[in-house]
């Protein structure tokens, strides 16, 4: 298999998983501010999901760049980790109509899954001899960012039971972390 064909593969799971998300919306039956309040909690927790599985395909695109081919254990790495995206609907949706611990505790933990998910996919392009050896470091900056992000989703479970908005906002904190643009690829491949 090619590269392009993983690629536009994996681009189209994630626009079905974000149009999923945006289909589970629902529009307002009526037309007072207390009707957009009673749908705010799934507007958010749709708002939050979209930012980011976008973070994982702008990543996704980044990593890419960084391997000339690809391998088995490369597509078997990417297939685990949309497997366990297409699962981030579900969540948004339950976290978005029931927003209590159990529901944000299980949204952590799938978060959680895809960041291993996602660190699997990174180390099997680093172990690839087909990666090239000058986005090395960079690569590693991401493991290192990655890791960072798992700790806190691990951290965001145990929080959801002590407050459901602390857990979330520990998952805006990994938002963050991953916004601030990380040109290391980039940079190095045009190098």
């Amino acid at each position: 298999m090619t590269k392009t064909r993983l690629e536009a593969f994996s681009d189209g799971v994630i626009a079905i998983i974000i149009t999923i998300m945006v289909l589970e919306l629902k529009a307002p039956h009526s037309t007072d501010w207390h009707a957009i309040k009673a749908v705010l909690p799934s507007f958010l927790s749709y708002v939050l999901s979209f930012t980011l599985v976008a973070i994982y395909w702008g990543n996704h695109h980044h990593l890419f760049h960084a391997v000339s081919h690809v391998n088995t254990k490369i597509i078997w790495a990417n297939t685990h980790l949309l497997f366990w995206l297409s699962l981030i609907p579900f969540a948004t949706s339950w976290v978005g109509e029931n927003f209590s611990a159990v529901p944000v505790a299980v949204y952590a933990g799938l978060q959680a899954v895809c960041g291993i998910a996602y660190y699997i996919l990174l180390r099997s392009i680093i172990s690839s001899p087909s990666h090239q050896s000058r986005v090395h470091e960079s690569l590693e900056k991401q493991s290192t960012k990655g890791t960072i992000s798992l700790v806190i989703y691990v951290l965001a479970i145990p929080a959801a039971f002590l407050h459901p908005v602390l857990s979330t906002a520990m998952f805006v904190v990994v938002a963050f972390i991953w916004l601030i643009p990380d040109r290391n690829i980039e940079k190095a491949l045009n190098e």
